[in-house]
Order: structure tokens, then sequence, then C-alpha cells
């Protein structure tokens, strides 16, 4: 994963701006720390900060076109780069990176190539022509993109905020699936699923068909030059990456490069849910698995750095990404440079238990496409900044367009939860691996039940945050906290302490509002909040909120407990809640 900056019409083509430039892209440089590249032409520059997967020798940025006329940064991958390059018989290329065929796609079709791309990627494009650009990022914005405005003109676009917050005047997430073009001034969705309008599909669940989408996908992510490997949690998204991976690795070019056998890696406290699945998942696949473990005060000492790296405050992502941020930097300790990793499966399949509680097909599929859609604010950009934060490459193979498509295209009664048929979450793509010939995996973990990463690790990991989170944050701080941040409110204290170490860093208004917020119960969006009257007594993102459901769910204290049985309902507060026993 690299690190890009671009910064266009500016009215200063000074010395000094062009150091003010490579300085900012510094802050970018533990996305790519193999080698920096800077381009000006005229009152544009485009840098770049280079993490070197696929042709590490001669693939340094910014690329070209054969004479140079159109010059492009990129952070990503594209997977059918070979395929393209046998389209583009009249280009002669000059370097076996992946990311030139933009540069000769531009030349060939104008704007409108984005779409032929089949990876993860944002870029900003110079025509040095007619000194026009465009930039892009991918369908679901796995690779992060902000956009920026400055007082001179100049239109800044970056892979993280802090590379373009203290130059801007204005600055925003650039959305998903989205181009931006000078010669219009404006944004446009080149990204036009059938999905996205979200109709409900009728297509027939076709378990096969599935299978073979998901066994491309994650075929295609082994498209490596350096050491790679896979994060596995032991739970079903990471153990079917794993499994078909180790499946396909051998017939693979990566293997000729190193060797035949998957890397794993594991994080959590010890004894935590995950790391006893995970074990057991690696053993059965028989991949060289590595175990870290990490104490809740190894993560609270991190928060500052995670938070500083990730560019949020909300409240799951935090969690999540500081276990995965302290995984990363271990990762990169044995010299690998690239993770798969199964982010996008939940959102896809409903996987998430308040998906329990969905009314029926519609609103069940309805959420299924909210949840996509805001991938890039928060399980995209977790996987993607976390690990970036120590160079290392997350792929998602869940998140590929095609298969996508594909699931996104079945009709969602097969993805409703159906105790009475036999059905717990993603039950579609669990009974799609469920081979009885040739098993991908033993059963009960085809089977085990949804576990968020942030519970995953230790769910003493949670409850650690939020005990020291009430050391730092006194009751008349969340009292007022809504004169202090009066947009996006903290509501919890936990909340409040995340947003204090934010504001720290990024203090502009446009940071913050790169922030989503509203209710959430177990990683549900505020609609979804609807589906059952007992949540709104207990807003937190933990999939332990998810009362009834989950295994270890929270429980009320006795006289809670009275009280909502004569509500007829289960009815909760915050500060009541307990824990039951870990999961075995």
């Amino acid at each position: 994963m690299c690190g890009i900056l671009a910064v266009l019409g500016c009215t200063d083509n000074s010395q000094a701006k062009r150091s003010r430039v490579i300085e900012l892209s510094r802050r970018l440089k533990h996305r790519g720390p193999d080698w920096s590249g800077l381009h000006c032409h005229g009152d544009c520059y485009l840098a770049h900060q280079r993490l070197a997967i696929v042709d590490p020798a001669s693939g340094d940025q910014p690329l070209y076109n054969q004479d140079k006329t159109v010059v492009v940064t990129v952070n990503g991958e594209i997977y059918n780069h070979k395929e393209l390059r046998a389209q583009l018989k009249s280009h002669t290329f000059r370097t076996g990176s992946d990311c030139e065929v933009i540069a000769h796609l531009y030349e060939e079709h104008g704007e409108n190539f984005v779409d032929m791309l089949d990876g993860m990627f944002s870029f900003v494009l110079l025509d040095t022509r007619d000194n026009s650009f465009i930039a892009a990022r991918d369908a679901i914005g796995i690779t992060p993109l902000y956009i920026g405005w400055g007082l001179d003109g100049s239109v800044w676009f970056a892979s993280e905020m802090k590379a373009l917050s203290d130059d801007c005047e204005r600055f925003m997430s650039f959305l998903p699936g989205h181009i931006y073009s000078s010669k219009q001034g404006a944004l446009r969705r080149w990204y036009n699923p059938p999905w996205f309008s979200e109709q409900i599909p009728s297509s027939p669940y076709d378990p096969l068909a599935l299978r073979k989408a998901f066994e491309n996908a994650v075929v295609k992510r082994l498209m490596t030059d350096v050491p790679f490997g896979v994060l596995l949690s032991g739970g079903l998204d990471s153990s079917l990456v794993a499994a078909v991976a180790s499946r396909h690795l051998a017939d693979s070019q990566a293997a000729q490069q190193w060797g035949s056998q998957l890397h794993t890696f594991c994080i959590g406290l010890k004894g935590s849910p995950d790391l006893k699945a995970a074990r057991e998942v690696a053993d059965y696949l028989r991949t060289r698995h590595h175990e870290f473990y990490f104490t809740v005060q190894e993560g609270i000492d991190a928060l500052e750095e995670v938070i500083y790296h990730i560019e949020t405050y909300d409240v799951t992502t935090v969690r999540a990404s500081t276990p995965m941020f302290l995984m990363s930097r271990k990762i990169k300790s044995l010299g690998v440079k690239m993770v798969i990793s199964g982010e996008g499966s939940d959102e896809i399949f409903g996987g998430y238990l308040y998906f329990h509680k969905a009314p029926n097909k519609e609103e069940f599929h309805q959420e299924t496409c909210r949840k996509i859609k805001a991938l890039h604010l928060y399980d995209c950009l977790r996987a993607n900044k976390s690990t970036s934060a120590w160079g290392v490459e997350a792929r998602v193979p869940f998140l590929d367009k095609e298969f996508i498509n594909i699931a996104m295209s079945i009709d969602p009664e097969w993805k409703m939860i159906r105790p009475d048929l036999g059905r717990i979450e993603k039950w579609v793509l669990r009974n799609a691996f469920d081979d009885e010939k040739n098993p991908y995996l033993p059963k009960h973990i085809l089977y085990r039940q949804k576990e968020q990463f942030s519970d995953g690790v230790g769910y003493s990991w949670i409850d650690g945050l939020k005990d020291h989170a009430n050391k730092q944050v006194t009751d008349a701080m969340l009292t007022n906290a809504s004169f202090i941040y009066p947009e996006n409110t903290p509501t919890t204290k936990e909340a409040y302490y995340y947003r204090t170490i934010f504001e720290k860093f990024f203090p502009k208004n446009s940071a913050r509002s790169t922030v989503p917020g509203g209710p959430s119960v177990a990683c549900s969006t505020a609609k979804a909040v609807e589906w059952d009257a007992a949540w709104s007594k207990n807003l937190d993102p933990s999939g332990r909120a998810a009362l009834g459901v989950h295994a270890a769910a929270y429980e009320e204290t006795p006289g809670t407990k009275a009280a909502s049985q004569n509500n007829g309902s289960p009815q909760q507060t915050q500060g009541t809640l307990e824990k039951t026993a870990t999961v075995a």
C-alpha cells in the first residue's frame, strides 16, 4: 500500500512550495517506506511514497505513458493488469508495475476507463497536454483518499488526512466509486452496480457459483513479488480466506518465490476466543502459524498512535484497529509486506448478530446495501490504515467487484437468519463451502458464531478500554459534551476520550466531519436500531450488545431483569451490564 499526495493548480511554484509538498508527502512515508517520488509540472505536483509489492525493481512512481505527457500517482493494486496490457498492443510499457496500465488506458479511452480496472486503487492523473487532471477511488473505498481545497484555488488529493489538513481550507473523504474531473470540476459516480439502487434482487441461490466467485477473488490476490500471509482470527471469513489461499497457493507464481506453505497470523489477549480458534484452523490447514499476544495496557498505551494513523474517533473502529495495528507491527518485523484479510463478508451477507432481528427480507437487503456503502468509513478504513501504519498492505477478497455482484444478486430470503430451518448468520456462505467430500474447514469452525474482531481478541479488551476511559473522563465532562463537541456529540466516556485524542491531531471542522455518527448497536446502522426497541437502551457496538443472540451477551442485573420482564422485552442500560462467561 502506498501514499499519494497531489496539489493541482496552486499559484506558488517556488522552491519553497516544492519543499512543502515534499514535507507533507513525508507524513505518508509509513504507507510507502520503499521509495519516494515527485513530479512537478507548472502549477501541479504529484508525490508518491511507495510500498513495493509488484515489480519492486522498476515500478517506482509517479508513472507515465510512453511520451511522458500523462503522469499518474497510484495507491493500490490492479489485479487484471496483464489482461489490460494485452489489450493495449500499440503501447510501450516502461515497467512491470500493475499500475502503469492506468496511464495507457487514459491515453486510449479518455476518462471513461475506470470501470475496466479490477482492483483496489486511488489515483491522480495529470494530462500535461492541456493541464487537466482526474482522480478516482475504487468501487468500495478499500484504499483511502481525501480531497481538499486551498485558498489559492488549488485542489488537493491525499491518501490520508494528515497530508492535507494543515494546508487546505476545507477537505472531505473522497467518495468510493467516484471520479473527479477538472474539466467538469465535480465528482461523479463511475461505479453503478445493480445493488446500488437497493432494489430487492430475485436471483436463486447457487452455492457453487458463489464458491467459485470467492475462490477466483482469493486467487487474484495472490499476485505478489514479496512475502505475504493471511490474517486468521479463526472466524468464518478469515478461515475461508486461509482455506482457499492454501489450496491454490502451490499453483501461483508467488509459491515459486516464497514456497507453498501459507503463513497465517493472529493476535489476542492470552486465552482469547480468536487465538484458540485460529490455532485449530491453522493446524487443520497446516499453515505456518504465528500467534501474537498483547495486554490491555499495551493496547491502551498505543491508543494515541492508533488514532493518529486511522484518523477517526469512531468507537468501533478504534477498538478493532488497536490490536490490528499492534499485529501489523509484528508482521512487518517478520519481513512480510502483504496480508489477505476477511473484511466485507458481514456487510454482504448480514453477518452481524443484529441481523437476527431483521423484520423481513426487504429490510435485510437494504441494510446490507447501507453497510457496504459505508465500509470506507469503517472496516475498510481500519484494515487499510492499521496495516499501512507499518508499511503492510491488506487485500480483501470479499470486496472483489465480481464477487459482490454475484453475492448481492441473491434473493435475500436466502440470507435471512432462520433458526427453524437451521440457518444461522451467513448461512449461504457457510453452505457454499460445506463440502463433505473435500472439506475446506471443520464443521464447527464453518458454523462458528460471529465474533467481532474487537470482541474476539478477548472480551476484557473492551472492558479495559471502558474502565480506562472512565478514569480519564469525568461525569461533568460528559454532561457538558454537547457544548464542547456540538457536532457528533460523544454519548459515552469512551467516545469522549477518543474524541479528545482525535481533536489534538485534527482540530479542524472538516476533519471531525469525516467521521460518521449516529446510534448503533452491535455495529448496526442507525436505521437498524429501530428493529428492536430494547436496543435503544444499550447502544454499544460490541457484538455482545445483540441481546438474546450472542452466546456471551451482556446480562442484566436481577433488578433490571425484573423490570424488563414487566415491560415484555429485555431493557438494559449501559451501567448495569455484566458479562457471562467467555465463549469456549
